[in-house]
């Protein structure tokens, strides 16, 4: 079986309990650009709490095809997006392994939205040692290809990932606060666990 999936901004854990399970992931491209989605925005963790890190985009009408969408760069937003990031996690144990080429990639110039997250979640996909088949979808199908598991619009942001039956949070050291925090970017597991990520990821999927 493959799976068919939104392309998000710097994932979440949840996500990425979805991913782990297909050898082959079609990237679902031609789909009508959503606000306020996952697509251009990721949580992490900081000394002040949960954070939300937002690409800003040009396009905000909601009739935009995905990849058409452009990221507006008049905004220092990458610096910003760095610097927090920076901020957050230079303290974690693993910072230092991941954080070269994570820094590359987000101060690397882009101008479309999926090249951007394509180049992320390639990034994460290879420092959680998985070797996906990655492709872009060629249109839009209002059904997914015989064969295909279609995760379109299954792990929105607006809706708690309690309500789905996808993750069930194995907790991990984090370096801020005293309570866990589930479900962040998969960056806030890669700093803080490093090469056990795949471990507490399989620990994370959800059991009846």
């Amino acid at each position: 079986m493959n799976l068919l999936i939104d392309l998000h901004y710097l994932p979440s854990i949840e996500y990425f309990i979805v991913l782990k399970n297909f050898n082959r992931i079609e990237l679902e491209q031609h789909e009508h650009y959503v606000k306020q989605s996952y697509r251009n925005r990721c949580f992490i963790n900081t000394a002040q709490g949960v954070q939300m890190l937002v690409v800003p985009v040009t396009h905000k009408s909601g009739k935009t095809i995905l990849k058409d969408v452009q990221i507006d760069n008049s905004f220092r937003w990458r610096n910003n997006h760095w610097r927090t990031l920076e901020s957050a996690y230079r303290k974690a144990p693993y910072y230092e392994h991941y954080a070269e080429d994570l820094k590359k990639i987000l101060l690397t110039p882009q101008q479309f939205l999926v090249d951007l997250n394509f180049a992320l979640l390639s990034f994460c996909l290879k420092s959680l040692r998985l070797k996906p088949e990655l492709a872009g979808s060629m249109a839009y199908q209002q059904t997914a290809t015989p064969g295909y598991l279609d995760y379109r619009t299954a792990i929105q942001a607006k809706i708690p990932y309690s309500s789905r039956k996808l993750y069930q949070p194995a907790q991990y050291y984090q370096i801020f606060g005293n309570q866990f925090v589930p479900n962040l970017s998969l960056v806030d597991l890669l700093f803080c666990t490093g090469p056990t990520a795949g471990s507490i990821l399989a620990a994370s999927q959800y059991k009846e």
